[in-house]
């Protein structure tokens, strides 16, 4: 099996039914790809850290703070469910969620998941101006200050394997637009359907 592949249940019979699911790390453009490929799907987009937001009334790095990252992860989980319930076209799904067993079994049988790949170097500066949103961007495993750089490769180091499970297909940002990345993910789609 292809390092991008992932095994898919006897149930799943029609992919393009699927919506697509955008994971990978935080500066992917996940938002921006998954808004743009809403436009040209005339689909639904939901933003699981947007929605988040939005139910809890604060930013995701003050969820983090007042709740902690397994309460932030069992947030995401129940999210992710509400969006595929009602039908969303295209999913951006935060950067972490892969790292539930649950959530991953859940994009991968329900979605066509698609890895923004970006290199850790490229995020950073893509997150230059956002790093008091990014709760996981400055802190390390103890709650020390990390370098943002050192950060997002070991962030990468421990979901790498996790993308590499989950990912129907997988697409670099790399010296791309947002608008070039989402004919990008069109086309590897196409390619993986026909």
């Amino acid at each position: 099996m292809p390092r991008d592949a992932v095994r898919l249940p006897a149930m799943v019979t029609n992919l393009d039914a699927r919506p697509i699911a955008l994971v990978g790390l935080m500066g992917a453009g996940k938002s921006t790809v998954a808004r743009a490929l809403g436009e040209r799907l005339g689909g639904a987009v939901a933003d699981l850290d947007a929605m988040a937001e939005a139910e809890r009334g604060c930013s995701v790095a003050e969820l983090f703070e007042r709740e902690g990252e397994p309460a932030f992860r069992r947030l995401e989980g129940r999210i992710l469910d509400q969006a595929l319930a009602a039908g969303a076209g295209v999913i951006s799904c935060g950067g972490g969620i892969v790292l539930d067993p649950a959530h991953r079994a859940a994009l991968a049988a329900r979605c066509r998941v698609v890895w923004l790949e970006v290199s850790p170097a490229t995020a950073v500066l893509r997150l230059a101006n956002t790093g008091g949103s990014r709760p996981l961007l400055a802190a390390g495993a103890a709650g020390e200050t990390v370098a943002p750089l050192l950060r997002l490769e070991a962030l990468l180091a421990v979901r790498r394997p996790l993308y590499e499970q989950v990912a129907l297909a997988r697409v670099s940002v790399e010296g791309r637009t947002a608008d070039e990345v989402a004919d990008e993910v069109l086309r590897v789609l196409g390619r993986r359907a026909g």
